[in-house]
């Protein structure tokens, strides 16, 4: 049987021993690489071995998942001691717009997008069940509140916010600059967004911009020509940004 696949890949930069980029690239999943690893743990690792580095390119396109993988996954990025960059290169939906959250500086094409919501689930049980899921789920969403009101500001308040998560808001990269959720519009570019239909079938409003065009829902993170190219066009933003700047399925909670 195939090994899986992980959905990041973590490589230093070519031209500076300071610097990382890391991708996360498809649906952010819960699963046990070997037999004592997991998903979070098994990232901290490769995290850990990228060494001392002082700047981290994080490259972004997926569509969510697991909501507490992608918790853990950005508060390790969050406690980092590198300067966080992160590039919403297509699309950062869910828990992956959490994940972004992590960043010193949120960096978003023009044609790029982000999706938030109130978190997921589903259960089995009686009503005391239900209604215990239910108040997790509240709990879990609160704390994602937290997580975006930190990073916007005065641009945002609780009640809009949560209007906006009630209503499974898609958000494009100006409206995520409106909102405080990113730092800088940049121009398009020409990267599919990462759509799993499974996971989009449990999502409200979804553009049709994203079903109809030619879109892949299998872009892997090995495919590094592309990535090599988007790490360059990182490290060139990095000298502009100072410049101006001076879920869970099948029995998880998914967000």
């Amino acid at each position: 049987m195939a090994q899986k696949q992980k959905f990041w890949q973590m490589k230093m930069s070519a031209d500076d021993d300071k610097q990382a980029d890391i991708f996360i690239y498809g649906e952010i999943v819960s699963y046990k690489w070997d037999d004592t690893d997991t998903t979070a743990a098994s990232f901290k690792k490769d995290l850990d071995d990228l060494g001392d580095v002082n700047t981290i390119n994080l490259h972004i396109n997926s569509p969510g998942g697991n909501v507490f993988e992608g918790v853990a996954i950005g508060n390790m990025l969050k406690q980092h001691k590198a300067q966080v960059n992160v590039y919403v290169d297509a699309l950062a939906a869910s828990i992956a717009s959490i994940i972004a959250m992590s960043g010193n500086t949120i960096l978003m094409p023009k044609n790029s997008m982000m999706m938030i919501h109130n978190p997921l689930s589903i259960a089995w049980g009686n009503a005391k069940d239900f209604r215990k899921k239910a108040d997790d789920l509240d709990k879990i969403g609160l704390s994602m509140q937290t997580t975006y009101l930190n990073k916007a500001g005065d641009k945002l308040d609780q009640d809009t916010l949560q209007k906006l998560m009630d209503n499974d808001t898609w958000l494009s990269a100006d409206d995520a600059y409106s909102y405080g959720l990113c730092d800088v519009v940049e121009e398009e570019n020409n990267i599919a967004a990462c759509i799993s239909e499974e996971l989009f079938s449990k999502y409200r409003n979804v553009p049709k911009t994203l079903l109809t065009r030619n879109i892949t829902n299998s872009i892997s993170v090995l495919e590094m020509g592309e990535r090599k190219k988007l790490a360059e066009q990182a490290r060139q933003n990095i000298e502009y940004t100072k410049t101006i700047l001076g879920g869970i399925y099948n029995g998880e909670n998914i967000v």
